[in-house]
């Protein structure tokens, strides 16, 4: 028997639509390596001018824009402050140590939002014998605390406690777009308090391929070499940077479709005795159903909801993710609600 598959994984499974196809097929094209390819330049100065930062530069993954930034900012040896539960820390390989040479200092937080006083004290000493801390990151969305905002107050307060120590601030933005919508903060104001961003295309926003990061010029610039280097030197671009374009222009307002699909899904589904559903996480396009205190395991339930139809991630410990994204339909949350609070109560 065939399934239909309602797919809540995650928000890169969307697939492009007619026109963004258009767009992708119609987009003039140069040699990107070069600096030739004018849809890229385009796109790369249209972002930075949207996050108020000098520059950007158009890569393959949010992953390659996220170790571009411990790059240029640090050097070999150094130390880089992240959340314990960061994407950068569990997700991206342990690429710090291998592409950087630098290791990582992990401090917890509530919910995932580093205070000024957590990071003060994280910070070494300077006698010789410490690692240098060069490079603070943050994370906005949270991807493994379900999708919460990061109060830009409280950003504004790291930023400038971050600079007067002498240490670079770089947000992990690959959903800032989600928090953008979600909490009415213009981009232009995330971008005042952070020294770089890495910003992505292919997740809520629908494009297929594609992340950038943005900062200073001659941050940039150094990002630059080290993209060719890590081999992210691609030619014609334009043909994904004209897919992400078309993202930005065309799907950036139904974001609000996907929180309010979130928040109603979990609203329908909080009552559940086999599992539990903390609302104030549900603050973007993500649920997050704990099964930490339930006779079934997290694994087991993801199997029956999959047996059923309904797809879901796994999360931090004893969850699972469901993601609601630019290809599910009224119908398509509907079911999900049916199936899940029937097969698990």
């Amino acid at each position: 028997m065939n399934i239909r598959y309602i797919d809540l994984r995650s928000d890169t499974l969307t697939k492009p639509s007619t026109d963004m196809l258009r767009a992708m097929s119609s987009a003039p094209v140069g040699d990107d390596v070069y600096g030739e390819d004018p849809t890229v330049n385009l796109f790369q100065e249209r972002m930075a001018s949207l996050f108020g930062m000098e520059a950007g530069l158009f890569v393959p993954t949010g992953v390659m824009s996220n170790q571009l930034a411990i790059k240029a900012w640090t050097s070999p040896g150094d130390e880089v402050i992240v959340e314990r539960e960061s994407h950068i820390f569990n997700y991206e390989t342990a690429a710090p140590s291998m592409m950087s040479a630098v290791q990582l200092c992990t401090v917890d937080a509530s919910l995932g939002v580093l205070e000024p006083d957590t990071v003060r004290a994280a910070v070494r000493p300077t006698e010789y014998y410490y690692p240098v801390t060069s490079l603070v990151c943050i994370e906005n969305t949270h991807n493994r605390f379900g999708g919460t905002l990061y109060p830009l107050e409280t950003m504004g307060e790291l930023h400038a406690t971050t600079k007067a120590l002498g240490i670079a601030l770089h947000l992990d933005g690959a959903r800032i777009w989600n928090a953008h919508i979600a909490s009415g903060t213009s981009l232009r104001d995330y971008g005042c308090v952070v020294d770089s961003i890495s910003i992505c295309f292919s997740k809520g926003l629908g494009a297929p391929v594609g992340s950038m990061l943005l900062g200073p010029a001659s941050m940039i610039a150094r990002a630059h070499k080290y993209r060719k280097i890590f081999g992210g030197g691609m030619r014609q671009a334009g043909v994904l940077a004209a897919a992400a374009h078309f993202a930005v222009e065309n799907n950036l307002s139904k974001l609000a479709r996907d929180h309010e699909r979130a928040r109603g899904f979990a609203e329908a589904i909080m009552h559940s005795a086999t599992f539990s559903v903390d609302l104030q996480r549900v603050q973007s396009n993500m649920v997050l159903l704990d099964f930490s205190e339930s006779d079934i395991a997290a694994g087991v339930a993801q199997q029956r909801l999959e047996k059923h139809g309904v797809r879901t991630g796994m999360g931090m410990g004893e969850c699972l993710r469901a993601v609601f994204h630019l290809d599910l339909t009224d119908e398509d949350v509907d079911e999900a609600i049916h199936v899940t609070t029937t097969i698990l109560g």
